[in-house]
C-alpha cells in the first residue's frame, strides 16, 4: 500500500505541529472572508483554496510515490469523503460572506460534538448519558452565540451551522478510512474531486483579482489549506488525537487577532460566552473519551 506511514513518539512536536495546522486554518478563513470582501464570487474562491492544493499535493506526493498515490482502496468512501470536505467549504465560505471570523469560528468548535452524534449511527460507538447531556450543553452555547432570539441574528448562522454538520460527516468518513488510505491519497483525492467539480461552474463567471495583494491571497489560500491539512495529519502521526483533540481551541485565539487586525471587528460579549460554554462542553466529551479508552 503506497505511502502509509508508521506513528511516532514525538508528542511535543506533534502538538506543535498541531497548533501550526490550527493556525493556517484561521489563514484559510481570513484569505476567504479577504476575497469574498474584494468581490470574488464565493465558488471561485473555494475553487481557488482546493484547486492551490491540488497542485501542492501534486508537486509533494507524485515525484515520491508515483501514480500509485492516486489510486484509492476505497474509492466510494474516498469520493463521499471528499465531497463532504467541499460542502462544507462552500457553506462555511458563504457564512464568512456576512458574519464575523469569530462567530464562524466558534460555532465550528461544535464540530467534535456532532461528530460525538454520528459516530453512534454511523460507526456504532455507545455513547453514555453524561456524553448525551454535555453535548445538549454544547449546543446551548450555540444558542447563546447565535441568539436567534435577538437583532443579532443572521440568517447565514444557519449556513455555519449547516457547514459544521457536513464537516463532522467529512471526519467520521475520515475514521472509517483510516489506516486503508495514506496521506497522499487523502489529499489527492480530497483536491482532486473538489477542483473538478468546481471548474464547470466557476469559468463562465470568472473574475480576476484586481490587483497584486488580491493576487496574493488568491495563490495563498491553497497552500494554506494544503499545509495546513498536511501538518494535521503529521501531528496525528506524532501524538495521540486523544492530546491534540483540544489544540483546535487555539482557533479562537487565531480567529480574534484575525478579526481585530485584519477586518476590525471585536468578538462580542455573546461570542466569548458561548465559545467559552462550547469549549467547555467539548473538552469534558474528550476527557470522557479518553478516560473511556484508558479504563
Amino acid at each position: 500500500m503506497v505511502g502509509i506511514l508508521p506513528r511516532e513518539d514525538k508528542t511535543p512536536a506533534g502538538i506543535g505541529i498541531m497548533v501550526l495546522a490550527v493556525a493556517l486554518f484561521t489563514c484559510i478563513d481570513t484569505s476567504a472572508k479577504w476575497l469574498l470582501i474584494a468581490g470574488l464570487p464565493a465558488l471561485q474562491v473555494v475553487f481557488a483554496r482546493y484547486a492551490g492544493h491540488l497542485i501542492v499535493a501534486l508537486v509533494l506526493y507524485l515525484p515520491r510515490e508515483g501514480l500509485g498515490a492516486l489510486k484509492s482502496q476505497s474509492p466510494g468512501k474516498q469520493f463521499l469523503r471528499s465531497i463532504f470536505l467541499l460542502g462544507s467549504t462552500i457553506l462555511n465560505f458563504l457564512a464568512l460572506s456576512y458574519l464575523p471570523i469569530t462567530v464562524t469560528t466558534t460555532i465550528q468548535f461544535t464540530m467534535p460534538i456532532v461528530v460525538t452524534l454520528l459516530a453512534i449511527p454511523m460507526l456504532g460507538e455507545t455513547v453514555g448519558i453524561r456524553r448525551i447531556v454535555a453535548v445538549c450543553v454544547g449546543f446551548s452555547g450555540v444558542l447563546v452565540v447565535t441568539q436567534p432570539w435577538g437583532a443579532e441574528w443572521h440568517p447565514a448562522m444557519l449556513l455555519s451551522i449547516l457547514s459544521v454538520v457536513v464537516a463532522s460527516l467529512y471526519f467520521v468518513m475520515t475514521r472509517m478510512l483510516a489506516g486503508v488510505e495514506s496521506n497522499a491519497t487523502q489529499q489527492l483525492w480530497s483536491a482532486a474531486v473538489a477542483t473538478t467539480i468546481l471548474l464547470p461552474f466557476v469559468i463562465k463567471g470568472w473574475v480576476w483579482p484586481s490587483d497584486m495583494q488580491a493576487w496574493m491571497v488568491f495563490c495563498a489560500i491553497g497552500c494554506f489549506g494544503a499545509t495546513g491539512h498536511i501538518a494535521a495529519t503529521t501531528a496525528h502521526r506524532w501524538a495521540d488525537a486523544s492530546l491534540l483533540s483540544p489544540m483546535f481551541y487555539a482557533q479562537i485565539v487565531f480567529a480574534a487577532i484575525s478579526g481585530i487586525v485584519i477586518f476590525n471587528t471585536w468578538p462580542t460579549i455573546y461570542t466569548l460566552g458561548g465559545g467559552a460554554i462550547i469549549i467547555a462542553s467539548g473538552l469534558y466529551i474528550w476527557a470522557r473519551e479518553r478516560q473511556v479508552k484508558e479504563g
